[in-house]
């Protein structure tokens, strides 16, 4: 017998959750035991995608991203800083009791090449020791249990107990570990070379030997390496692109990061459409973050990057428009990000600040006498910045940074504004920072990397996606619960949306509504709007193909499911339809029994010319 791999396995509770959301009676094919899918977590049924402004799991239920950034693997040290102070579990437990559902981890460059050729460069900020490492017996007799004079990071040492894991080693524990208390990630390209001030560096190219290709290499190189893991969502591809001509006697077009309609190698929107594309080939469930850049021309007057002369104008009379680093995303409305395989997996990620880090001209109204609000930061920076992508339900934002200094005035207000803006309108976020030590804003936690700046926490953990009145954190893995004090998505869904909602779109109902109708009352045709019969297959169907892209994958399963759950939010089009009827083709419709067809077509346990299929072949292959 054929061994179903875990892909399969994966399908099948996703579309026992879909399925069951609809009230529908579930196949016997999917009657597995809930108990150890839970307790395996390795269903790999996580993966996000987007429609308009908003992020959706695979079933078709909203999620909300709320969380925090965690820096170091971007610095010389190599790891996520606090590893010196902090065992990974105690931190990352507790980052999870706190409600945390997502952590951006910024990375180097240099150091995933480092993975990618087979020689994962070394930390220097990690405390490990386990000892002794094993049970010890004395001349006397006496046992000495294992980690009694140690115990600290034991899973980040060797079985010596005492030599530090390299660097690729110790992040592929600390993913396993946001698994174990159901936190998610995703990885951010920091900085071409492994320094703790290389953000400040404007491009993804020019230092440490890295080039376009191999940045673009070394992303595809993790995508393929976690793409079994939903635990890593998905990669920002590079962190605060910027530059801009006529600062610092700048001139030259060429050395900043632009955002247009070209194919020069500093054209972000070129590099990022084409990295995005690599990324999605190896992994299409994966989200893509793209950052903005620092500038971008005022093209309704007819400048371009390339205007000359006159860059260095000042800014009452100058050609363009500025920006925090990485915030403008102004060139959206122009040239969006558009990879082959469609815009589902594009998330726009802008970083914005307050007065503290910098006392940009909006936080002032014009006549000096007023200081901002709502109103003024829209009307003067934000809304054709950013946050016209999420108002016209364009594609989804998340603000890949977000902080400052709680000092009780107009940083403290500021951070307050955007933080309502961002609940009022579903916009998905990564505080900026766990860690004490960054210098323009320091950190949620103090020194110790485990006791909490409780003012500034209780600022930031209304903006947390949890329950209307209980107050449950809302995690984005469907089985393991977020923490001590939160649930998964599936508990969400299945408990707690229909009787008291989220603070997502401040407590409105943004989410999908999943049918609570008992099975036996399953409408007996199609949606009015769609044939009430499928049309006859023909000699060029495309068995499997049911988006009817040209290609059978993982996309294709999904497509069912979300058809088989909401068929009228997520129809098939008529030939998507044939293509999909892959079991007991002709008599049963298009059901989650098909998802699973091409799911085990995926896992190479059928093949395409095995299509169509009857139910009972397909039963032999359990």
């Amino acid at each position: 017998m054929k061994k179903i791999t875990r892909a399969i396995a994966a399908l099948a509770s996703a579309a026992a959750m879909t399925l069951a959301g609809t009230g529908s009676a579930l196949p016997v094919l999917f009657s597995s035991t809930p108990a150890t899918v839970k307790a395996a977590d390795d269903t790999n049924d996580d993966w996000l995608h987007a429609e308009g402004s908003r992020l959706y799991d695979m079933n078709g239920n909203e999620v909300w991203l709320t969380g925090a950034n965690w820096f170091g693997m971007n610095c010389s040290e190599n790891a996520p800083h606090g590893l010196y102070a902090a065992d990974v579990d105690d931190f990352l437990s507790n980052v999870a009791n706190r409600g945390i559902n997502v952590i951006r981890f910024p990375i180097s460059t240099e150091l995933v090449v480092s993975w990618m050729n087979g020689k994962p460069d070394p930390v220097s900020s990690v405390q490990g020791s386990y000892s002794p490492p094993v049970d010890t017996v004395g001349e006397d007799g006496t046992i000495t249990k294992a980690g009694t004079y140690g115990n600290i990071n034991k899973d980040l040492v060797e079985a010596d107990g005492k030599t530090v894991k390299n660097s690729m080693e110790i992040f592929d524990v600390i993913v396993g570990k946001c698994k174990k208390y159901g936190i998610k990630c995703f990885i951010d390209i920091h900085s071409p070379d492994e320094n703790n001030s290389g953000h400040d560096y404007e491009l993804w190219y020019g230092k440490a030997g890295v080039t376009t290709k191999v940045w673009i290499d070394s992303l595809v190189w993790l995508a393929d390496k976690y793409k079994n893991d939903d635990t890593v969502l998905g990669f920002d591809l590079k962190n605060e692109p910027h530059g801009k001509r006529g600062y610092s006697g700048n001139t030259c077009p060429n050395n900043i990061a632009k955002w247009d309609g070209s194919t020069d190698e500093n054209n972000w929107a070129y590099a990022a459409t084409t990295c995005a594309n690599a990324i999605l080939e190896v992994n299409p469930h994966a989200l893509i973050f793209v950052e903005g850049v620092e500038q971008y021309p005022k093209t309704d007057k007819g400048y371009t990057y390339d205007t000359p002369d006159i860059w260095d104008a000042p800014a009452d009379v100058s050609p363009w428009y500025g920006a925090w680093w990485g915030g403008n995303l102004r060139g959206v409305r122009e040239y969006p990000i558009v990879p082959d395989s469609g815009t589902s997996q594009i998330v726009y990620s802008p970083h914005d600040y307050g007065p503290s880090v910098y006392s940009q001209t909006w936080f002032y109204l014009e006549d000096k006498t007023r200081t901002f609000d709502e109103q003024s930061l829209l009307d003067d920076y934000w809304y054709d910045t950013w946050a016209y992508i999420n108002a016209e339900d364009i594609a989804p934002l998340l603000i890949g940074e977000w902080g400052g200094h709680m000092d009780g005035t107009e940083n403290q207000k500021w951070m307050e504004i955007l933080r309502d803006y961002m609940i009022k309108h579903h916009i998905s976020h990564t505080f900026w920072c766990l860690n004490p030590n960054s210098g323009d804003t320091a950190g949620l936690l103090s020194y110790d990397f485990l006791s909490w700046d409780e003012v500034k926490y209780g600022m930031f953990e209304e903006a947390l996606w949890q329950t209307a009145s209980s107050g449950k954190y809302i995690g984005l893995d469907h089985q393991n619960a977020l923490g001590e004090n939160g649930i998964s998505l599936s508990e969400y869904y299945t408990k707690y949306e229909a009787s008291e909602g989220s603070n997502l779109d401040a407590g409105g109902k943004g989410s999908v509504v999943i049918p609570t109708q008992p099975a036996t009352e399953k409408p007996t045709q199609a949606p009015t709007d769609k044939p009430t019969s499928a049309p006859t297959a023909a000699d060029d169907t495309a068995w499997g193909d049911a988006n009817v892209d040209g290609k059978v994958d993982l996309n294709d399963a999904v497509a069912i499911l979300q058809y088989a759950a909401l068929p009228a939010k997520y129809p098939l089009t008529d030939r998507g339809a044939v293509n999909a009827d892959v079991v007991d083709n002709g008599t049963s419709g298009v059901t989650g029994v098909d998802a699973l067809a091409i799911q085990m077509v995926d896992a190479k346990v059928l093949t395409i010319g095995d299509l169509p299929i009857s139910r009972t072949e397909l039963d032999k292959l359990k």
